[in-house]
């Protein structure tokens, strides 16, 4: 593998205290709306056949945090998927949209919209994250390209005041972004899963590439916020920390062929905090994994 990184101009400020904390929170949602999603075994090669998924689905989430023993909803996010065509060539458009409400603004305002093109064999091809978070407004954008057996991508972050940083990368693994990895993973079959079992992966963040940890812990029955329970596979985002495992995020997907995120619950320097499956519209398959009983 090999990294290449430059900076155009000079360097954004700081943000400090509780923005910090506020931006890990919403950070933690996206990255568990998509983390959760990529469990699954991943091949050098990034083609894939779509078996999760149609044109026109949409998913909705409450997001809740937990201050001095009490939950307060603070957001919602909503994920869209669209067929649409990418330089003259068939592909999917995935949405993620994550809004705060008029309560949170006060304290923290927040506005991400993720956006990702991918073929219609889930090969990833362009993505953009502009993120509204605080007084801080930032666009990441990652281009991506295939050449001999490896995945190439260029990732360049814009500051609101012009400042650019690029970076450049390639490995012989297939390169992911923060949708490009839920569109694939969704189509994957987990029931291979042993309990333990550890899921690697490169994730293009817009600003470098990082190394991703997932844990699979089992199954549990879950409540989402339509009163409706489901059959979920369980699995864990972790950090490692001075050789020590922190668990960061604990997430839960619906055990049927929609593979839906139906619960996160995401741990912060400063509490908790807990996302909740809401609806869904447009997707492809029943949702086997009610619970009657």
């Amino acid at each position: 593998m090999k990294t290449l990184k430059r900076k155009i101009t000079a360097t954004a400020t700081a943000v400090a205290g509780i923005v910090i904390d506020g931006k890990r929170l919403w950070a933690l949602l996206v990255a568990g709306l998509i983390g959760m999603m990529a469990a699954m075994p991943l091949h050098a090669q990034c083609p894939a056949e779509n078996k999760a998924f149609k044109s026109g689905e949409q998913v909705v989430y409450d997001l809740y945090f937990n201050w001095k023993f009490i939950w307060k909803k603070v957001g919602l996010a909503s994920l869209t998927t669209n067929a649409t065509t990418y330089n003259h060539a068939p592909a999917f458009r995935m949405n993620l949209l994550s809004t705060g409400s008029k309560q949170t603004d006060f304290f923290f305002k927040m506005r991400d919209t993720l956006t990702c093109y991918i073929t219609d064999r889930m090969e990833p091809l362009y993505f953009r994250k502009a993120a509204e978070e605080g007084k801080r407004y930032t666009v990441d954008e990652a281009w991506f390209s295939y050449k001999d057996g490896v995945s190439f991508v260029k990732q360049r972050r814009t500051y609101r005041d012009g400042t650019k940083y690029e970076m450049e990368y390639n490995d012989s693994r297939c390169i992911f972004d923060m949708l490009s990895i839920l569109a694939q993973a969704r189509s994957y079959d987990p029931r291979d899963y042993k309990v333990g079992d550890k899921i690697l992966f490169p994730m293009a963040t817009g600003r470098r590439v990082e190394e991703q940890t997932l844990i699979y812990r089992g199954k549990e029955n879950v409540t989402a916020n339509n009163d409706t329970t489901y059959r979920c596979l369980v699995f864990s985002f972790v950090e490692y920390k001075k050789g020590k495992e922190q668990e960061v995020i604990t997430f839960f997907i619906s055990d049927d062929a929609n593979h839906l995120p139906i619960r996160l619950d995401m741990y912060l320097n400063f509490g908790s905090a807990k996302a909740f499956f809401k609806s869904v519209r447009g997707n492809r398959y029943p949702m086997t994994s009610v619970v009657t009983e």
